[in-house]
C-alpha cells in the first residue's frame, strides 16, 4: 500500500505528532484505534528498545501506526566546550540542590543502530526529522515494507526527501511546537508558516503532504485539507489528553498558557525548539547561541529538567508547545479525535455553503 492510499483509508486523517516526554504507547494506541494514525516517539530509545516497542504496538492493534526517529549527529565535543557548558549550567543545578552531571560517554543513541533496529521491527510507517536519509537507507526501509515520511520546513527540504525516495512529506510550519526540523539552511531561512508551506510543497513535489504546526481543532484540519494536504498532524492539541504522559508541571503550564506565550529557544537542547517561555529560556537567551549543538546540550540539561520535574518547578523544564497552545483542552484522545473530525466537517460545509452562495450571486 502506498502512503497516499494509507492516509486516504484512515477513517480520520489526523496524525498524532511524536512528542518525546509527552506521547507514549498509550496515546499512540488511542489515536490509531480511533481511526487516526498514532506515533511512537522513538528518538530517545536505545536500539534494543525499539523492537519490543513496535511489537507491543502491533500486538495491541491491527490499525496502522508510525515510529519517529531523530537523526541526531554524532557528537564529539572537546573537553573545553563541555566544561564551559557545565559551568554555565552549574547555578541552575545548584538552585535545585544538585550538581551538574559527569561527562557522559554518549550524548544520544546511535542513529545507525536505531535505524537498523527500526528496519528489523518493520512498523507500517516511519518518520524522520533533523536531516534526510540517503537513497540506500530509504530503499532498505522499503524492502522491509516500511513507508517513509520525511520532515521538511522548506520546499528545498521537501525536494531533498523526494529525491531520496520518501513516500511523503511532513510539512512542519513555523507554528509547530518542539524541535525545528530544518536541515538545509539556518533557522531564519526555514521559518515558513504551515499554510504557505503546505501550498508551496504541494505545488512543487508530487508526494502526499502531512500538514503540521498550529493545528488545534477541526477548523484547522479542514483548512490544511482544503490546501491539498492528505492529513493533518497534531501535537500540542494532545498535550492535555488523558493518555498523554505530559508531566504535572508541563500540563499545568499548558492549561494556563495564553495565546502568545511560546518562543523559540536553543538554550535547552542546542537546537531551536518552540515552547512556553519560562525563566530558563529568558535568562539563557543571551547565551543560547553559545551552548553546544544538539544532542550535547540536550544531554547536559536532561538531569536538570528531570530534577525540576521532580520538584514540580516548570521554570527549568522544556515546556514544548506550539503557537496554538492556548486552545489545548483536556479529554480522552479518541473523543478529541472524533470531535475535531466533526468540526472539520462542519467547517467544510460552512465554506461550501458560502462559496455556493457566491456562485448563485
Amino acid at each position: 500500500m502506498s502512503l497516499a492510499a494509507l492516509l486516504a483509508a484512515l477513517p480520520i486523517p489526523i496524525l498524532q505528532a511524536p512528542m518525546v516526554g509527552a506521547s507514549a504507547d498509550g496515546l499512540a494506541l488511542a489515536v490509531s484505534r480511533a481511526g487516526g494514525l498514532g506515533a511512537l516517539a522513538a528518538g530517545g530509545l536505545a536500539p534494543d528498545e525499539i523492537g519490543p516497542a513496535v511489537a507491543a504496538m502491533r500486538a495491541a492493534t491491527d490499525a496502522p501506526f508510525s515510529v519517529n526517529l531523530l537523526m541526531a549527529p554524532e557528537a564529539a565535543p572537546d573537553a573545553a566546550e563541555i566544561d564551559r557548558a557545565l559551568e554555565r549550567l552549574k547555578p541552575w543545578y545548584a538552585e535545585l540542590g544538585t550538581s551538574p552531571p559527569a561527562v557522559p560517554n554518549r550524548f544520544a543513541p546511535a542513529f545507525d543502530a536505531q535505524l537498523e533496529a527500526l528496519i528489523a521491527a518493520a512498523p507500517p510507517v516511519a518518520s524522520f526529522a533533523f536531516s534526510v536519509l540517503s537513497e540506500g537507507q530509504v530503499e532498505a526501509l522499503h524492502r522491509a515494507g516500511i513507508l517513509v515520511v520525511g520532515t521538511a520546513t522548506t520546499v528545498a527540504e521537501a525536494r531533498a526527501w523526494a529525491e531520496a525516495g520518501a513516500d511523503g512529506i511532513c510539512a512542519q510550519g513555523f507554528e509547530a511546537g518542539g524541535h525545528r526540523g530544518h536541515f538545509l539552511e539556518g533557522l531564519e531561512n526555514s521559518l515558513v508558516g504551515t499554510l504557505a508551506l503546505v501550498a508551496t510543497i504541494r505545488a512543487t513535489v508530487d508526494l502526499p503532504v502531512i500538514a503540521a504546526g498550529g493545528i488545534m481543532d477541526g477548523r484547522g484540519v479542514a483548512a490544511v485539507l482544503a490546501l491539498g494536504a492528505s492529513a493533518a498532524q497534531m501535537g500540542t492539541a494532545f498535550l492535555l489528553a488523558d493518555e498523554a504522559v505530559t508531566s504535572t508541571p508541563w500540563r499545568r503550564t499548558v492549561e494556563a498558557a495564553g495565546h502568545d506565550s511560546t518562543r523559540l529557544t536553543r538554550a535547552f537542547t542546542g537546537r531551536h525548539a518552540r515552547g512556553v517561555e519560562n525563566r530558563f529560556m529568558r535568562l539563557m537567551h543571551g547565551a543560547q547561541d553559545e551552548v553546544p549543538a544538539y544532542p550535547v546540550q540536550n544531554r547536559l540539561t536532561q538531569p536538570l529538567r528531570a530534577a525540576a520535574t521532580q520538584a514540580d518547578d516548570p521554570e527549568m523544564i522544556s515546556l514544548w508547545a506550539g503557537q496554538g497552545v492556548g486552545l489545548a483542552r483536556p479529554g480522552r484522545a479518541d473523543e478529541q479525535l472524533r470531535r475535531w473530525w466533526a468540526q472539520a466537517g462542519d467547517a467544510a460545509a460552512e465554506v461550501a455553503g458560502r462559496t455556493k452562495r457566491g456562485d448563485d450571486a
